[in-house]
């Protein structure tokens, strides 16, 4: 075992951040969402609320990757737009097209996560400013692109990832693809965050001098992270597109909604601290406030009010709890 192995075990392990409150809070809503609307915790209506909550719990998962290393990614809603837009015009309704599209759209998304890491860790550009930069090429490439309004179509078979269920599922009745998509790259995640490489980037994110005196190779870690965020959004943007369709709004404001969910799920925004499972849980919690929302007659418009606010109430929260220097 080498200096810098040992090392690297003494470096801080994931650190859960406490699990007990966002499920807290997720089973409080839940009862204010069954008062309010007494047949949603029926099974059928249960499993439809998970399989649409599944691209916004993907892009929280993918999003905890980089925040937890310290970083930001504002390009995963621009980049679920752009996707959804470009698989539209090369399908173009033909089946046959479908599946080297599917890996067109996650290899393509891995390549602008790289890009996103290689700026932010090897050229030294704020991570904030990087991402803020992709986001705005990704919208006027797709705007020059498309002409400024979508073309094509999705193939049905695209569209069944989103939109499609196994039925007559005992007791749960229906049970939509997007909802199993999840659960598997869930589970993937959490063994990923369990593994080396998950005690790593959590290291780097609580103290990237420490990680790096102890042979860690920081850029190279972080720009993993952005790869993973760049996948996650991929796979949203096939099951968003499969759900809703074609759109220039397709992934409007996703990345403060995935940002917003993080935070709610205890991840620290400074990295270092929370687990991959409070982030989704994070982003189902949001969901499912936001559905208390509509069913309470709020408008949706006061939304990006409502996650400013829970970002505010977090990044407190973290503070107050934080030792002083």
């Amino acid at each position: 075992m080498t200096t810098g192995d040992t090392l690297l075990r003494r470096l801080p392990r994931v650190r859960a951040g406490g699990l007990l409150p966002i499920l807290v809070i997720l089973g409080v809503l839940l009862i204010l969402v069954a008062i309010r609307q007494p047949g949603f915790l029926a099974p059928g209506s249960l499993m439809s609320f998970l399989g649409r909550s599944a691209p916004i719990i993907l892009l929280a998962a993918g999003q905890y990757f980089v925040i937890v290393s310290g970083e930001f990614d504002l390009s995963v809603g621009s980049l679920v737009t752009a996707q959804v837009v470009i698989a539209a015009r090369l399908i173009d309704g033909e089946p046959d097209r479908t599946w080297p599209v599917v890996a067109l759209v996650i290899v393509s998304s891995a390549f602008v996560g790289l890009v996103n890491g290689v700026i932010t860790t090897w050229l030294r550009v704020p991570s904030f400013i990087t991402t803020l930069g992709m986001l705005l090429i990704l919208v006027g490439a797709v705007y020059f692109w498309s002409d400024g309004s979508p073309k094509g179509e999705l193939s049905e078979q695209f569209r069944r990832f989103g939109r499609r269920a196994f039925e007559d599922v005992p007791v749960f009745g229906r049970v939509p693809y997007a909802l199993l998509v999840v659960l598997v790259l869930a589970l993937l995640a959490i063994v990923l965050m369990r593994s080396d490489f998950g005690r790593t980037l959590v290291a780097v994110g609580d103290s990237p001098r420490a990680a790096e005196l102890s042979g860690v190779r920081v850029a190279r870690t972080r720009t993993i992270a952005f790869v993973l965020s760049g996948v996650a959004a991929g796979v949203a943007a096939i099951l968003l597109g499969g759900y809703s369709g074609v759109s220039f709004q397709a992934g409007s404001g996703l990345e403060f909604s995935a940002i917003t969910a993080v935070v709610l799920g205890g991840v620290a925004l400074g990295g270092g601290r929370g687990a991959v499972l409070g982030a989704m849980l994070g982003a189902l919690t949001l969901e499912l406030l936001f559905a208390l929302m509509n069913f309470s007659g709020v408008s949706g418009t006061v939304r990006p009010a409502v996650q400013g606010a829970i970002i505010l109430l977090a990044v407190a929260v973290s503070a107050a709890r934080s030792p002083s220097d």
